[in-house]
């Protein structure tokens, strides 16, 4: 295929980041995802070549480098200055979205396995109490399913199978309910008082659970922009109201 020219920076720059799946490679790199099978689990759809494809074109084009594994095993994806300064370009891809295409978006769609996936990565680990904390996530609907994170400061694990060591938290829920506290459309405690999310454990970790997640980058930007709708609703319905 023919490349864009270098006429024009947006034309050199789509050059680079324009491709399917590479915006949401960058994404990844940008939230911490470093490992190639993490990247790949965060992006479900895309095929394992077609990701080493988008990763090499990346550390062609020096938006990011590959490091030796700290284990010495295998390697991991690093950005470099040019790739951190991408992080703009990715939020603003995402504040428009949120903005524009709002009526569009379906968060609901999203499997257990992949939200699971998204909220591991965004955990405060300083905020994790000391040891090993294990929550399980019942999925009620609209595909039942357990999912387990085994949560320490150090590392958290997404478990697809019951991890062998005792539960400390169980939450229950639809996949839907998750994913709007997730995204930003409602709180976990506005979910959790709405019946939406049942907690139970010791009340001093059902207390912090909500603490220990930083949730989707664009939450208040989404929240913001759900309460704006829904008070347009909201004026549209009262101007339909016949005046007695």
């Amino acid at each position: 295929m023919p490349d864009y020219g270098n006429y024009c920076p947006v034309s050199m720059a789509s050059e680079v980041v324009a491709d399917r799946w590479t915006p949401l490679i960058i994404r990844e790199l940008v939230l911490g995802n470093t490992r190639f099978n993490d990247i790949a689990r965060a992006l479900p759809g895309i095929s394992r070549s077609l990701l080493v494809q988008r990763l090499r074109h990346l550390e062609k084009r020096g938006v990011l480098e590959m490091w030796p594994a700290p284990t010495g095993r295998g390697s991991e994806y690093h950005l470099t200055p040019a790739g951190r300064d991408l992080e703009r370009v990715i939020d603003s891809l995402g504040r428009w979205a949120i903005e524009w295409l709002f009526e569009e978006l379906r968060p609901h769609d999203v499997a257990p396995t992949t939200l699971m996936w998204w909220m591991h990565r965004r955990v405060d680990h300083e905020r994790l109490p000391p040891g090993r904390t294990v929550v399980e996530f019942r999925h009620t609907a609209p595909d039942p399913v357990s999912i387990w994170l085994v949560m320490a400061q150090s590392e958290v694990s997404v478990c697809l199978q019951h991890p062998g060591f005792e539960v400390d938290v169980e939450v229950a829920g639809t996949t839907p309910a998750l994913a709007d506290v997730f995204q930003g459309y409602c709180s976990w405690g506005e979910a959790v008082d709405a019946g939406r999310l049942e907690v139970a454990g010791p009340p001093r970790l059902v207390r912090a659970l909500p603490r220990w997640f930083l949730w989707s980058p664009w939450a208040a930007v989404t929240r913001e922009r759900a309460d704006r709708a829904d008070r347009v609703e909201q004026s549209e319905r009262s101007d339909q109201v016949p005046a007695k």
